[in-house]
């Protein structure tokens, strides 16, 4: 291949998210030549994914000419793969037989990514594609944090336990601060926090998943935007008896109508801190939580992690956000984490410390960029 050939080879990256949709197109250097999104997706009555799939089509359709194809691979963001998906996989006709199959553990999401799957397929039929899964990076998680106190039987023939999610996300704050810090990812004790629309705290020993707090499905865990994160298991029964909801009414109610969306009218945190300055007490009280569940993951891994490199924040919150990101770290010194409250003010890209030079361990934020990391993980399988 010569080096005009080379130059000009395209990866596509389609992100798809609940209610958006994401492209970028990366070339032979790993550069990022052209990226465009599609938000606030809703399918009203049609089927699921239908809203994303006609997006993903006037996306394609958009590229410039130079970015449009052919594309040497296609990757696509899955949710969730389940028992059998912990690795990127080349998708054919059985992939996406399996990917329907596995749509009960993630009805909300997985017909989304399969969905644009099937456009894209369509579009470039002779190029490869590729699923990469959220859950793959917690694929290792040890049985303490794996499993729930159920009878064998409900993990056997039901597949109910930790799956984790968010985990390119997580991959790729793990491979970002490595090369930040100059240490191998093996070496390194972090916790990730991806906080945005959705959100998680992951800790990783030695550069693998030893415990994260979404679950089973990415209602688990924190308070999130619309999702409500930890609820008493007997809710969900009281609102189908005493309220008179069905299942799945509680279901939509649980994913999106509550969180901060539920505490206080509003999902956005920067509506959420005006309100508060306006003297909101749902505001001041919803954001209270939030902060309260953050702190309260964060608390128990840094207990379980014993030594920690560093405290990362990624997502769209926790790398916008000054104000949760000094409310999470409040106090923090005497485990060893100092903020920079003026490195945390200030806003600049890329990965960049915002501990005190003598913090035992750092803080940082660093981008999110699972588009990256999608094609990152399949240019390595060649």
């Amino acid at each position: 291949m010569t080096g005009d050939e080379q130059g000009q080879r395209r990866w596509l990256a389609i992100n798809a998210g609940s209610s958006s949709l994401k492209l970028a197109v990366f070339d032979a250097a790993g550069n990022c030549r052209h990226s465009c999104a599609a938000e606030e997706l809703a399918d009203g009555d049609a089927p699921l994914g239908s809203a994303h799939a006609r997006a993903l089509d006037e996306l394609i359709s958009a590229l410039p000419t130079s970015d449009a194809g052919p594309f040497e691979a296609i990757t696509h963001r899955v949710v969730h793969g389940g028992e059998r998906f912990h690795a990127p996989t080349r998708i054919d006709d059985s992939v996406i037989e399996a990917l329907h199959e596995i749509e009960p553990l993630a009805p909300l999401h997985n017909p989304i990514a399969t969905a644009c799957i099937e456009v894209a397929r369509e579009r470039f039929p002779e190029t490869p594609h590729y699923a990469l899964f959220d859950t793959a990076f917690h694929k290792d998680l040890p049985p303490a944090s794996r499993n729930y106190a159920l009878p064998g039987w409900c993990r056997e023939e039901l597949g109910i336990r930790r799956y984790g999610f968010h985990g390119l996300s997580v991959a790729n704050a793990l491979r970002q601060l490595a090369d930040a810090t100059d240490h191998p990812p093996q070496r390194l004790n972090l916790i990730v926090m991806h906080l945005g629309n959705g959100a998680s705290v992951t800790a990783i020993r030695g550069g693998h998943s030893m415990a994260t707090s979404m679950g089973m499905t990415p209602l688990e865990g924190l308070v999130m935007g619309t999702r409500a994160g930890d609820l008493d298991p007997a809710i969900p029964g009281v609102l189908e008896r005493r309220g008179g909801l069905s299942s799945d009414e509680v279901d939509h109610l649980l994913n999106h109508q509550s969180g901060l969306q539920g505490l206080c009218g509003t999902r956005d945190l920067r509506e959420i801190h005006a309100a508060i300055d306006s003297g909101s007490e749902a505001a001041s009280t919803a954001l209270s939580m939030y902060i309260h569940r953050i702190r309260h993951y964060l608390g128990g891994y840094l207990v379980n992690l014993g030594r920690l490199d560093a405290l990362v924040f990624t997502g769209g919150v926790g790398e916008h956000d000054p104000v949760v990101r000094e409310s999470v770290c409040e106090g923090l010194g005497v485990m060893g984490l100092a903020l920079d409250i003026s490195a945390n003010r200030r806003n600049i890209g890329g990965p960049r410390a915002l501990h005190q030079p003598h913090s035992p361990a750092g803080i940082w934020v660093v981008p999110a960029d699972e588009e990256r990391e999608m094609i990152q993980q399949v240019r390595a399988l060649a």
